[in-house]
């Protein structure tokens, strides 16, 4: 995998690595070194896909080395429930670090793995700020001190997002000459109880400018 990685890199193509455990990420982080070390300098923005679990090391490698970490925060209101059992929980406590991550100056965006998980990216803005997992076990949040604010939240969806696919020019934020993508919700979310964004609806998309969906 490695020459794999790096002859990418050398031809410029953007590297999205599936990594998952703490090792995979670590080795993934290690080839991503590898590039900068071999290979000449470019706007390289190279991922690590689902990035759940991440040994102490690693979290400031990502800021470092210019990796994102593609996240799909859905997944820890659901793994939640029986993560421990499986890799137990002092591996737990740096489980979908989330906060950690943005300490540490990593950019993070964030997806929703459908159809692995559900769609709606409201659900997953509801598991990063409240992690609360699906059994309701954890009314206080899995790992609470990982929980991000809302707007950290809504940033990994979108200008962050948008960077990870060198579209921020174009998409990622409603300006002057970028896409008119945006949605009108039931609730204004930033004024919202967090534990309320599970029960938000989509009344009206936009795309490119164009009404797409209305309720």
């Amino acid at each position: 995998m490695e020459k794999w990685i790096l002859s990418a890199d050398r031809h410029r193509l953007q590297v999205s690595t599936h990594a998952i455990g703490d090792s995979a990420n670590g080795r993934a982080l290690d080839f991503y070194a590898q590039c900068s070390q071999n290979n000449e300098p470019w706007d390289r923005r190279h991922r690590i896909e689902h990035a759940q679990h991440l040994a102490p090391a690693d979290l400031s490698r990502f800021a470092e080395l210019g990796v994102i970490a593609a996240i799909h925060p859905y997944h820890l209101i659901d793994d939640g429930r029986w993560a421990a059992k499986r890799i137990g929980p002092a591996r737990c406590r740096q489980a979908y670090p989330l906060r950690s991550l943005l300490d540490h100056g990593a950019r993070v965006s964030f997806g929703t793995d459908w159809t692995v998980a559900p769609l709606n990216p409201l659900w997953g803005l509801y598991a990063a700020v409240t992690r609360r997992t699906l059994d309701g076990k954890n009314p206080d949040g899995w790992i609470p001190e990982q929980k991000i604010t809302l707007s950290e939240a809504i940033r990994c969806y979108t200008v962050n997002s948008a960077y990870s696919t060198y579209e921020e020019h174009i998409k990622g934020c409603l300006k002057p000459g970028y896409l008119a993508d945006w949605v009108v919700l039931s609730e204004d979310i930033l004024n919202l109880e967090p534990v309320r964004l599970w029960d938000v609806k989509v009344e009206m998309t936009v795309v490119g400018g164009k009404v797409v969906y209305q309720k």
